[in-house]
C-alpha cells in the first residue's frame, strides 16, 4: 500500500444506515437480533447435517458450505456497524477498510459459485438420477468447492490490490454503513478507469456467468419435467428445488435491485438500504427457507430431538 493513501486517508467515516439519531436503539436491538439469528441459524443447519448421516449427499454438503459462507458474509459487516451503533463511533481505519472490502467480495463471490454448484446438483438430481450418485462423486462435490473458493479469492485480491492503489485526499465520508468498493470508487481522487473496468469484467465472469448458468439448469429442469409431465413429477421437482429457488431469487433479486437499478437521489438511501438486506437479511433468512421448506432438515431436526442430541447441539451453538 503507497505511503500517500495512508497519510491523506488514514481513516474513513462511515454515515450508516439512513435513520435518525434517537431511532439508533431500536434499530441495534433489531440488527442484533438479524445478526445473532444468522449465525446460530446456519451453524444449527451445518450441525444438522454433520450430524444426521441422511444429509451427507451432495446437496446438502454444498448447503454446509453455503450456511458456513453466510455466517462469514454477515460477520464482514455486521460486527463492525453493530460496534459504531453502540460507540456512536462513525470511523473505520483505512486497513479495516480495505480488508472490509477484500472479504465482502470474497464471500459474495463465494455465495454465487456455491449457489451455481447447487443448481448443477439438482439439475443431475431430475435429469439424471440413475447416474446422479456416479455424477456427483465426493471427488467432483470437493473440487467445486475449491474452484469456487479459488475463483473468490482471486477475484477479492484483485479489486483490492487495485483499490489499494488509489488515493483518498479529497473527502473521507462514505454514504454507506460499510467499505463499498462503488462507493469507495467515487470516493478516490485518482483515476479509476482500469477499477471500474475490471469491476465490470470481474462482475460479468463472477456474478452474470453463474446466474446465466443457473437459469440453464432450471431450463433443462423444466424440459426434464415437461417431457414427461405429471403431478408427482412436478411436486417432486418443487420439493427438491424449491429452497435453493426461493433463495438464488432473494439474492439475485438483491443483486439486481442494488447494482442494476440506479439511484433516485444523490445520498443513494436505497444503495444502502438494499445492502443491508443482500448482506444482513438474506443470510438470516436462508436458514429458514431450507428448514421450513426442507422435509429432510425437519427430519433431522425431530431425529435429534427423538434421541436426546438436542441439548449437547445446543450447547455447541452457544
Amino acid at each position: 500500500m503507497r505511503n500517500d493513501n495512508q497519510s491523506s486517508a488514514s481513516e474513513f467515516i462511515l454515515l450508516g444506515l439512513p435513520i435518525r439519531k434517537e431511532e439508533q436503539g431500536m434499530y441495534y436491538a433489531l440488527f442484533l437480533v438479524l445478526y445473532l439469528t444468522t449465525v446460530l441459524g446456519n451453524l444449527l443447519i451445518i450441525l444438522l447435517i454433520r450430524l444426521d448421516s441422511h444429509l451427507h449427499t451432495p446437496m446438502y454438503f454444498f448447503l454446509s458450505h453455503l450456511a458456513l459462507t453466510d455466517i462469514s458474509f454477515s460477520s464482514v459487516t455486521a460486527p463492525k456497524m453493530l460496534m459504531n451503533m453502540l460507540t456512536h463511533s462513525q470511523s473505520i481505519s483505512y486497513a479495516g477498510c480495505i480488508f472490509q472490502v477484500y472479504f465482502f467480495i470474497l464471500f459474495a463471490s463465494l455465495d454465487s459459485f456455491l449457489l451455481t454448484s447447487m443448481a448443477y446438483d439438482r439439475y443431475v438430481a431430475i435429469s439424471h438420477p440413475l447416474h446422479y450418485h456416479v455424477i456427483m462423486s465426493h471427488i467432483l462435490c470437493y473440487l467445486l468447492v475449491i474452484a469456487s473458493c479459488f475463483l473468490s479469492f482471486s477475484a477479492a485480491l484483485v479489486h483490492t490490490l487495485l483499490l489499494a492503489r488509489l488515493s483518498f485526499s479529497r473527502d473521507n465520508t462514505l454514504h454507506h454503513f460499510f467499505c463499498d468498493l462503488s462507493a469507495l470508487l467515487k470516493l478516490s481522487s485518482s483515476d479509476t478507469a482500469i477499477n471500474e473496468l475490471v469491476v465490470l469484467i470481474v462482475g460479468s465472469m463472477f456474478i452474470t456467468l453463474p446466474f446465466m448458468c443457473i437459469i440453464v439448469s432450471y431450463g433443462c429442469i423444466g424440459a426434464t419435467i415437461l417431457s414427461a409431465p405429471s403431478i408427482k413429477g412436478i411436486c417432486k421437482a418443487l420439493s427438491t428445488c424449491g429452497s435453493h429457488l426461493s433463495v438464488v431469487t432473494l439474492y439475485y433479486g438483491a443483486i439486481i435491485g442494488l447494482y442494476f437499478v440506479p439511484s433516485s437521489n444523490n445520498t443513494n438511501d436505497k444503495d444502502v438500504i438494499v445492502a443491508a438486506l443482500y448482506s444482513l437479511v438474506i443470510p438470516m433468512l436462508n436458514p429458514f427457507i431450507y428448514s421450513l421448506r426442507n422435509r429432510d432438515m425437519k427430519s433431522a431436526f425431530r431425529n435429534i430431538l427423538n434421541r436426546g442430541n438436542f441439548s449437547c447441539v445446543m450447547v455447541i451453538v452457544f
